[in-house]
């Protein structure tokens, strides 16, 4: 089965950026009549939320939860609250070989689709890594594992401080960026528990600190179920669609990391059709084409939400324009493409917040949205401060708009 070819786009049904955005507020919980009750419903309408900065998972949960606290949200990541007996999301390595929290029951497909490939060339990468600056061979790495994966058996759960003092090989010292201005050393602990991470053999549990705390406990993982990559693709792809779509092939190619000919495969295994939008063809799910039921009440609700950087709303898409002026991303993105906090309102970044030292949340808009967004602004302030509730929160990338905000007094 192939995608539809094309028709010249006068032929195709056209989505609009206003329409695109009006989906985009209901279905990623942003205005207040949508938002959820629970951290795992929030992450099944988005497929999935980004965790490489452990704040951001409680964040972007928190601004689409009708009464969040950080509480509710680690019973979702850390207690029995799924069939299985596990929790009821699952913390992976997958889409772009990043880290993402899942729904538990779509674990198997995401992995299935994403990590096997990416799980070869991370062990590829650190083996070659330990061999050059260590001396490594495959046999010393192996024991090493072994060596590790005893630890656990022993103590349950540890950290990564705590699996060195077992197994003394987790010392040895790697150089990062040799040559670099930003040279520095890590531990032969960081690669070794990544790549058994990214296999699927070990994953995080409960941060050593506070639930902003990037220092993790391991444990080991429980065994997911293998699906066949392309059923799993079909899958993944198919979810991708309902939250994000209409999306472009590059939007799917870019979010799960893909090639182009899974991509494509993926696509067509879901029947999906073609649309046109302002970036050239994109593609919906059939059942998606009619019009998109209005927010209750029309039109009238506040959709204003501060989302935390890297949120998956923002990162959701390789081509923006349609909900973020291009000439504010210099302000909004780190140099490696990482997007900081942002301010949104009806579907479109509008500028970006910061906490300061002393706690407070301020933010700054990029463009004058009107007396009515800026009250909804302070509304979502307001209710982030009291989520908050005292905690700082530093973002893992740190952005030049965001930057400035932080050290303005």
């Amino acid at each position: 089965m192939s995608i539809p070819m094309p028709l010249p786009m006068t032929g195709l049904p056209r989505i609009t950026a206003a329409a695109r955005r009006a989906r985009l507020v209901l279905r990623h919980r942003l205005a207040p009549s949508v938002r959820e009750e629970t951290a795992e419903a929030v992450a099944e309408a988005l497929v999935g939320l980004h965790a490489t900065d452990p704040a951001t998972v409680f964040l972007a949960a928190a601004a689409r939860m009708r009464a969040p606290t950080a509480a509710a949200i680690e019973q979702s990541l850390y207690e029995t609250g799924c069939a299985s007996g596990g929790p009821a999301l699952e913390r992976i390595r997958c889409m772009r070989r990043t880290m993402f929290v899942v729904p538990a029951a779509l674990a198997p497909a995401v992995r299935s689709a994403t990590a096997g490939g990416a799980a070869g060339r991370h062990r590829t990468e650190a083996a070659a890594r330990l061999r050059e600056e260590l001396g490594w061979d495959e046999r010393r790495h192996a024991a090493v594992e072994q060596e590790v994966l005893a630890a656990f058996a022993a103590r349950g759960r540890a950290t990564a401080a705590q699996l060195a003092a077992d197994v003394p090989a987790l010392r040895e010292q790697l150089v990062v960026s040799p040559g670099k201005p930003y040279e520095s050393r890590q531990r032969a602990s960081t690669p070794v528990l990544g790549v058994l991470a990214a296999e699927g053999r070990i994953r995080r549990t409960r941060p050593a600190g506070s639930w902003t705390s990037a220092q993790f406990h391991w444990a080991p993982a429980r065994p997911l179920p293998q699906l066949p990559p392309a059923e799993a693709r079909t899958v993944v792809a198919r979810r991708y669609l309902e939250a994000f779509g209409p999306a472009t092939l590059d939007d799917l190619k870019w979010w799960t990391g893909w090639t182009v000919t899974d991509s494509r495969k993926a696509l067509a295994a879901t029947g999906a059709r073609a649309v046109a939008l302002d970036e050239g063809t994109g593609y919906l799910l059939p059942e998606d084409l009619g019009p998109t039921p209005a927010p209750d009440p029309p039109a009238a609700e506040p959709a204003a939400a501060l989302l935390p950087g890297l949120d998956p709303t923002a990162m959701g898409w390789r081509h923006r324009a349609w909900y973020l002026d291009p000439a504010h991303t210099p302000h909004l993105f780190d140099r490696n493409g990482n997007i900081g906090p942002t301010v949104w309102w009806n579907g479109r970044i509008i500028g970006a917040w910061a906490q300061r030292a002393d706690g407070r949340i301020v933010h700054h808009l990029l463009a004058d949205p009107g007396p009515a967004a800026r009250a909804a602004v302070r509304t979502e302030t307001d209710r982030l401060a009291a989520f908050l509730d005292g905690t700082r929160v530093t973002p893992c990338y740190r952005t030049p708009l965001e930057r400035r905000l932080t050290a303005a007094h």
